[in-house]
C-alpha cells in the first residue's frame, strides 16, 4: 500500500527535503505539495499530512487535519506544552492522529535522552542552541523540548538565580536557553551541565537537513499506522 503524503510548507527547506525523500521512497507518493497562497481542502484525500509552516498556520493546518481525521506529522516549531495539552484533547475526541516532532534527527533525540539522563545529577545546567540566520524563532522547538524533559527528569526542581536578568537569556522550564542566530550554521545545541568542580557539554550539530531525513521518514510511516498524539522523535524509534 502507497501512502499518500501532503506537504504544507512545500518551498521551504523542510519541504523541499520531504518532497525528495517521498519521491525516493517506494511506499510514498506525494499527495499534494501547499504553500502560502494553498487552500488547506487540498489536503483532503491524503493519508498523512506533513507540516513544516510558522506557528500560526501550523495551528490551522493541524486543526483541520485532526478534524478530517488525517494523520498529521508536525516539524513547526513552537508547540508549549500548554497547545500540546489542548492537542491531546482535540486529537482523543476526534479519533485521529498527531505526531510533534521539534527535531527529526536522531543524533538530537540521543543528545537530549543523554542531557534528561546527566541532569538529575547536576546542580546547574544551560543551553545554548545555534541556527541560520534565517530561522524566525527563537529558542528552537527541540531547546525547548530539552528544557521541559530535563525539568521533568529532575522533578521541575529550579536551577538558577538572576530570573529577570536578560543576559541570562529566556527562562524556559527552569534553565537558561541562549539562542544564536548566525549565517554559516545550520543547527547546533549544547547542554552544559555544572557540578562540583566538573563541567558536562552534550553537544549536537548538523550540517545540512539531509541529517533529518531517516526521522521524516519513520515519522510519516508510524503516523499511517497509529492514533493519538505522540512528541518527539523518541516516542517513534524507541
Amino acid at each position: 500500500m502507497t501512502i499518500k503524503v501532503a506537504v504544507v510548507g512545500a518551498t521551504g527547506r523542510m519541504g523541499k527535503l520531504a518532497i525528495d525523500l517521498i519521491d525516493s521512497a517506494q511506499d510514498l507518493s506525494l499527495h499534494s505539495s501547499l504553500n502560502s497562497r494553498s487552500a488547506l481542502s487540498e489536503l483532503l484525500g491524503a493519508d498523512v499530512v506533513f507540516d513544516v509552516t510558522k506557528l500560526e498556520v501550523s495551528e490551522r493546518v493541524v486543526n483541520f487535519a485532526v478534524e478530517a481525521k488525517i494523520p498529521v506529522v508536525v516539524g513547526t516549531s513552537g508547540w508549549s506544552a500548554a497547545k500540546l495539552s489542548e492537542l491531546e484533547a482535540k486529537v482523543t475526541n476526534a479519533g485521529s492522529t498527531a505526531v510533534i516532532v521539534p527535531n527529526f534527527s536522531i543524533g538530537s533525540m540521543l543528545a537530549t535522552r543523554f542531557a534528561s539522563e546527566a541532569a538529575k545529577y547536576f546542580s546547574t545546567i544551560e543551553i545554548v542552541e545555534a541556527h541560520h540566520a534565517h530561522k524566525v524563532d527563537s529558542p528552537s522547538g527541540t531547546a525547548i523540548r530539552t528544557a521541559e524533559l530535563i525539568a521533568a527528569a529532575r522533578g521541575e526542581v529550579p536551577l538558577i538565580t538572576g530570573v529577570g536578568q536578560q543576559a541570562r537569556g529566556e527562562i524556559v522550564a527552569g534553565i537558561p536557553i541562549h539562542s544564536l542566530r548566525l549565517s554559516g550554521v545550520s543547527a547546533k545545541q549544547e547542554v552544559i551541565l555544572g557540578g562540583e568542580s566538573e563541567v558536562l557539554t552534550i553537544q549536537h550539530e548538523v550540517s545540512s537537513v539531509a541529517s533529518y531525513s531517516g526521522g521524516i521518514l519513520a515519522a510519516i510511516r508510524f503516523a499511517a499506522a497509529n492514533q493519538g498524539l505522540f512528541v518527539g522523535l523518541d516516542a517513534i524509534v524507541a
